[in-house]
């Protein structure tokens, strides 16, 4: 049994950050391959949406990991980085589908990824072979299908986000204009329990609504 893991939602402040790990005997493997399998980057949403399904028909195990934004923060302020989190959580998939063979996209580009395997080999408890790649779910159908996983559930949990707080804040990046024009003035509202508040753009929010009180008062 072989296994891939990607990642989705590493870098927004609104949201989780979700890992997903897919795991197929070599006749699934050969099904997988017929599906158009890449990056999920690099599929439109519709046909993600599809893939998600058939993914998960397909494949002899699966398993999900959704980090929230106040979990990333535990983890961040007693000092586990993204990469080292990132890790944990990988180690936790694999220990629970127990593959023979793992493909990961790597985060750590030290040794064109390999470092980030070792990382997670600490994390394991059961016995098997780690490849650690940067783009490993462009080059490898196995972590593409675990990107898939991985972004379709992501999105829906930001749907779930915007349901609640009535508003479209596009993809929940600091780059996104969307999001970036609503978290100026909102950023203490109804959206706050789902902000990253170890990233440097919360912490910028945070510091210019400190400075614009005291020159108020």
């Amino acid at each position: 049994m072989i296994c891939g893991i990607d990642e989705a939602g590493r870098g927004p402040i609104v949201g989780p950050m979700v890992m997903a790990g897919v795991s197929a005997s070599k006749e699934n493997l050969d099904k997988l391959n017929t599906l158009g399998i890449k990056d999920s980057k690099l599929i439109k949403k519709e046909r993600r949406e599809e893939l998600y399904d058939e993914i998960i028909n397909i494949v002899d195990g699966y398993e999900i990991i959704s980090v929230s934004a106040q979990e990333i923060d535990k983890y961040n302020f007693s000092g586990i980085n993204l990469n080292k989190m990132e890790a944990l959580i990988a180690g936790k998939i694999i220990n629970k589908l127990a593959p023979r063979k793992v493909w990961v996209d790597s985060p750590e580009p030290a040794n064109g990824g390999a470092k980030f395997g070792h990382m997670i080999q600490e994390h394991l408890t059961v016995e098997c072979e780690i490849i650690a790649e940067h783009k490993a779910d462009l080059n490898y159908v196995i972590a593409g299908a675990a990107s898939i996983l991985a972004k379709v559930y992501r999105d829906r949990e930001l749907e779930k986000i915007k349901t609640e707080i009535g508003v479209n804040i596009g993809s929940g990046y600091p780059h996104d204009p969307l999001c970036v024009a609503y978290l100026k003035d909102n950023f203490r509202g109804p959206i706050n329990k789902y902000l990253r508040k170890c990233w440097s753009t919360y912490k910028r929010l945070d510091k210019q609504e400190s400075q614009t009180n005291l020159e108020d008062f």
